[in-house]
């Protein structure tokens, strides 16, 4: 899976980290507070976007709601720090890949939709800020994912081609996502989207339900 790769690229939330059901509770939470009535396809309708544009389809579908998009990105950040500092986990066999990827000269970059400021309390909290090379957000580039704008930046920043390029994704608009950017990409088991697996397993090039699976030579090729 490694040959040939210069940097690996990962997806934060579902992908590096067990932190899905922490954007479950804030939904929850934050519709139960101002008495919102979402539609039925709400999640799915919200997979892929950066924060920002999360921010903006809830005040498109709840027009009722008497904030400005950052005023709404705020509260979330208030709500999920906490969260993240203290209760979210790194995925199983995490650390040691990004150490061994380190050992071999693989530089390494998070492409992520969620807000920078809790990306990089987090992985300070973790104390592994110092395993990556960089770390980009869909805020920052035109487009959120399915787009390849915020893998192709991480590349850039990298200094890699996408062609020499692993990405690692956890839902199918995240890997449509390294997809649409010319790399190869890894998708990852994760519970929240396991009820995608088999549109996972059809768009990615390789599958892994542990990073184990990569140093135990394992995981599957597709």
């Amino acid at each position: 899976m490694l040959e040939h790769t210069k940097a690996v690229i990962f997806d934060l939330d579902g992908t590096l980290v067990d932190s899905m059901w922490v954007w479950t509770a804030i939904d929850e939470d934050y519709i139960r507070k101002y008495h919102l009535n979402p539609p039925e396809d709400f999640h799915e309708a919200m997979e892929g976007m950066s924060y920002t544009e999360t921010a903006q389809y809830f005040l498109k579908i709840f027009p009722e709601l008497p904030h400005t998009v950052e005023e709404i990105k705020k509260e979330w950040y208030d709500m999920s720090v906490d969260k993240y500092t203290k209760e979210v986990t790194l995925k199983p066999g995490v650390k040691e890949f990004l150490e061994m990827l380190k050992e071999k000269g693989i530089r390494t970059g998070i492409a992520t939709s969620n807000d920078r400021k809790l990306v990089e309390e987090f992985l300070k909290a973790r104390q592994i800020t110092h395993l990556f090379d960089t770390i980009c957000t869909s805020c920052e580039v035109n487009k959120g994912k399915p787009a390849p704008d915020v893998y192709l930046k991480a590349a850039g920043q990298l200094g890699a081609e996408p062609s020499a390029c692993l990405v690692f994704e956890d839902v199918p608009m995240g890997i449509l996502a390294g997809k649409n950017a010319g790399m190869r990409v890894c998708a990852v088991d994760d519970w929240f989207s396991r009820p995608q697996d088999a549109k996972k397993r059809k768009l990615a090039d390789y599958f892994i339900h542990s990073y184990e699976d990569i140093t135990n030579q394992t995981y599957e090729v597709l």
